[in-house]
């Protein structure tokens, strides 16, 4: 389960915060009705299957879709 907190890092995290912002709003995808990200979550679509939706439309690696939006491990320092 993906929340929407999780799904909004993950966009940032990929995408780049001006980026992703953009591609939620004006990129329609067709796995996602013909919506935008945007109109999808606000249809109540599950924010896991938007965002496999944008990364499939984006052709990101697959091996970057699972653990996104997850806080990053900090570095041991000294």
């Amino acid at each position: 389960c993906v929340t929407r907190s999780e799904f909004f890092i993950a966009v940032g995290d990929e995408f780049g915060a001006v980026q992703g912002r953009s591609l939620l709003r004006d990129l329609v995808i067709q796995k996602l009705g013909n919506r935008s990200a945007d109109q999808a979550l606000a249809d109540g679509v599950a924010p896991r299957e938007v965002w496999f939706a944008l990364c499939g439309a984006m052709d990101v690696p697959e091996h970057r879709w699972h653990g996104a939006g997850l806080p990053r491990k900090t570095a041991d320092t000294p």
